[in-house]
């Protein structure tokens, strides 16, 4: 009796190795076939060994479904050279259901857009977004953001512009969001709508680790809540930017240029994004064209902080050279540059 369950449990045993075993060289071919897929596509080993931490289930992948969604992906408009980029964001993605998952995902996507190629390059933006219940999550979102006075139509927008709203939470991440807009002074049914138009992105910045300190900091400054509210809802670029990588070192040459923190609160209020600008490539030539070409003194900019705005070679440059070219010589920089480049011709008859 106990040497025939022995047996028994000896024969069981055997046979659930045996399966297993089985099941590892299974896999492991399917592995290798789906990495020979991948090789095919221009993967290189790295590519595909991080794909594989990154989502098991390619392991048993069959090459079929792979090849389909791949084919499907490109038919929609992701262009070929981009396809491995959002594969290996994503790898995921090839392991959808076709039928039951991918195209329904892409119909719903493109109910957002008018044009078709909008929603391949929502796709190539944030490949992820394919793997979230879009159709689920649109109607509450589209509802979240109509109570902001936003049109339907400017949501869609916003959705293909910045994909990743799909993933956000609306209890958290959104409501949080608006109410620390709503805390600047900012009307929740007018303004913070406004800013979510013009940089939908702000959302995905956390509030205690950049947009607080980008409000601290401003303050600091010297601006008062109307010119920070300003600063929000005309420049919310301005937000999102880090204030010990970009804002201070900004702030920092502006006052080695020889502007008082007067003077700097003033061209701030007036061009926020001056604290943005790259200092090579934007503040640095702007000023020395204005110091030494132009002659003028640097405390100009404060009075007529849009200075900073105008291209250097068609607008200041330009202007500057038909100038003197008249031997026309102007008391401020404002009746230089406040116009466009025809009424600019007009004005001084050039």
């Amino acid at each position: 009796m106990y040497a025939a369950t022995t047996a028994r449990l000896f024969y069981i045993s055997s046979y659930i190795l045996i399966l297993k075993c089985d099941l590892a060289r299974s896999m492991e071919q399917s592995k290798d076939q789906i990495a020979g897929f991948f090789r095919g596509k221009g993967f290189n080993e790295e590519q595909i060994n991080a794909m594989f931490r990154r989502c098991r289930r390619l392991e048993t992948l069959d090459n079929g479904r792979a090849s389909e969604n791949w084919s499907y992906l490109s038919s929609i408009g992701i262009q070929e050279r981009k396809l491995p980029y959002v594969v290996s964001k994503c790898p995921k993605i090839l392991t959808l259901d076709l039928d039951e998952k991918l195209i329904p995902t892409v119909q719903c996507l493109g109910t957002l857009g008018t044009k078709p190629e909008q929603v391949a390059t929502a796709i190539a933006k944030f490949p992820n977004i394919l793997l979230h219940s879009v159709e689920a999550k649109l109607c509450p979102l589209l509802a979240f953001f109509q109570a902001l006075g936003i049109p339907e139509k400017q949501v869609s927008k916003l959705v293909l512009l910045n994909p990743r709203l799909i993933s956000y939470s609306i209890e958290t991440k959104f409501s949080e969001m608006v109410d620390f807009l709503a805390s600047l002074g900012l009307n929740k049914e007018g303004s913070v709508g406004k800013i979510l138009v013009k940089n939908p992105f702000i959302m995905g910045y956390s509030i205690e680790r950049r947009l607080r300190p980008t409000v601290e900091f401003l303050k600091e400054m010297g601006l008062g809540e109307v010119n920070l509210r300003r600063v929000v809802t005309n420049f919310p670029e301005v937000m999102c930017r880090d204030v010990n990588k970009v804002l201070r070192p900004n702030l920092e040459f502006l006052k080695r240029c020889g502007l008082d923190s007067g003077q700097i609160t003033m061209l701030v209020a007036g061009y926020p994004p001056v604290l943005i600008k790259s200092i090579k490539n934007s503040l640095e030539p702007r000023i020395k064209f204005l110091v030494e070409v132009m002659g003028r003194r640097i405390g100009e900019v404060a009075e007529y902080p849009e200075f900073f705005r105008h291209p250097l070679r068609k607008s200041l440059d330009f202007r500057h050279k038909r100038l003197i070219e008249r031997n026309i010589d102007c008391t401020s920089l404002a009746e230089i540059l406040d116009c466009n480049q025809r009424r600019f011709l007009l004005k001084f008859g050039l």
